[in-house]
């Protein structure tokens, strides 16, 4: 018998361009005052099925409390590395972290939309024994095994040593050990990513559990306490080579997306807030000739001004909106990065094809904290465009609209009640809201992180680079 690779692992990100569209997505659903267990959605995305934007089946797990954010799959196209893959794997599991728990859920799918069941639970003992670790939030599959960041250290609140990031066998699941032999500057953790061929990784920082476990922490923002530096490591060597701070008025340097083509030695960070000004930024890091990385702020976006009737007490001062860019996604071709400012509501579409230079290309409106936009449907939007996934042939932006329950509560009172629309994109890169697709989820719940059957452009690593 013949073994061959998942036919969902593409070597390189023009192969994965061309694949098959995406006919299912995978939405994680959390309540926000752990009343309900949290759950998983499986979105029905084939515009020819009579169940098109519809749920087609909810996995609900048995505890409550969890509070479920990012997640990410098994495995993937890093699978197909020549340095140390594991082509025969399947892109199968959905490895889902509960950030309030530390539990870790292992998610089979395999089987078609309805057949997604639990196959394995980490409870938060083995996380906390084996890694000194807690609150694990970003899920990266790698060759040699599933990568985990997490938010908290140890301690009790998580704050008496610093997180980081601990790896879990591909197969078994079990937690195998810290990540970090030497972490130099690194005392804050949130998001990471890597270019596998040139064995390096780069990180990102939030905060540390007091800051964000109930509700953003004004005095803290204001002193410039949250995290502002971007991390650079040997990826095998696993030690930090290099950190570079963007001011400390650069508030939370969040998601980090680097060029899918491992030609390219750059990426983008997106950064919440300054705090001088409100305005969000983008930051665009490279490695330079001599070996060192530099970053620099490429791309701003004010704030808008509100009167203080519409805005939540947090803002009322201040007689403005800041964009908050909570999320950043770059498609698959390096073409266009998309934005999303959770706190205006809008969804920014910038042309990265010179990095160095972002160019607004489109714009869509929906939900804001002042704005209050409907969806064109006509159906009401409450909080704003904040977890991005993108097509991977380009075509089709995917968004949900929470953030994290406590902050949801502080920014948008009124409540968030889970949704997840789409945005089509022309030939030429237009941008527009599909009227018709909004999807329903169970009253009560929140929706947040999304993942496409498949891949997508927030969880593949390609290990080869694009024909020319």
């Amino acid at each position: 018998m013949t073994v061959r690779p998942d036919p969902t692992f593409y070597a390189s990100p023009a192969l994965a361009i061309q694949a098959p569209p995406e006919t299912l997505a995978y939405t994680l659903m959390l309540s926000p005052d752990a009343s309900k267990p949290d759950g998983l959605a499986v979105v029905d995305l084939n515009p020819a099925s009579p169940s098109y934007g519809k749920i087609v089946h909810s996995l609900f797990m048995p505890y409550r409390g969890d509070e479920f954010h990012h997640f990410g799959w098994n495995a993937c196209s890093s699978a197909l590395s020549p340095m140390n893959g594991h082509p025969f794997r399947e892109r199968r599991y959905l490895i889902i972290p509960g950030i309030r728990s530390s539990r870790i859920y292992v998610v089979d799918v395999k089987g078609g939309p309805t057949a997604a069941k639990i196959h394995k639970i980490v409870e938060p003992e083995e996380v906390f024994a084996k890694t000194g670790y807690s609150r694990p939030h970003t899920i990266h599959c790698g060759p040699d095994g599933i990568y985990v960041s997490t938010l908290g250290g140890g301690g009790k609140d998580g704050a008496a040593s610093p997180p980081g990031i601990f790896i879990m066998d591909c197969d078994t699941f079990d937690i195998v050990g810290r990540y970090e032999i030497d972490r130099g500057d690194q005392d804050k953790q949130y998001d990471f990513w890597w270019n596998l061929p040139r064995d390096y990784m780069v990180s990102s920082e939030w905060a540390l559990p007091p800051q964000f476990e109930n509700g953003i922490v004004p005095a803290d923002l204001l002193s410039n306490k949250y995290g502002h530096k971007l991390h650079f490591w040997d990826l095998r060597g696993r030690r930090n080579v290099q950190t570079i701070d963007l001011g400390a008025n650069h508030q939370m340097a969040l998601e980090v997306r680097p060029a899918h083509d491992p030609v390219k030695e750059y990426g983008f960070c997106g950064v919440v807030v300054d705090t001088t000004n409100l305005e969000g930024s983008i930051w665009t890091w490279w490695r330079d000739k001599d070996g060192k990385f530099r970053a620099r702020k490429t791309a701003t976006i004010p704030p808008e001004s509100a009167d203080p009737a519409l805005l939540p007490d947090l803002l009322k001062g201040f007689g403005a909106v800041p964009p908050l860019v909570t999320d950043i996604d770059l498609s698959l071709d390096d073409k266009y990065l998309y934005v999303s400012c959770w706190g205006t509501g809008e969804l920014r579409q910038y042309d990265v094809s010179d990095p160095m230079a972002p160019k607004l290309a489109g714009s869509v409106h929906i939900g804001g904290i002042a704005r209050r936009t409907d969806h064109p449907g006509g159906r009401p939007f409450r909080g704003g465009p904040q977890m991005i996934e993108i097509s991977r042939n380009g075509r089709h932006v995917y968004w949900t609209n929470s953030l994290y329950s406590t902050w949801d509560d502080q920014f948008y009172p009124d409540g968030v009640p889970a949704a997840m629309v789409k945005a089509d994109v022309g030939a030429n890169g237009e941008l527009t809201l599909d009227k018709d697709f909004y999807v329903e989820f169970p009253e009560g719940y929140r929706s947040h992180q999304i993942r496409l059957e498949g891949g997508d452009c927030s969880t593949d690593s390609f290990c080869y680079p694009s024909a020319r």
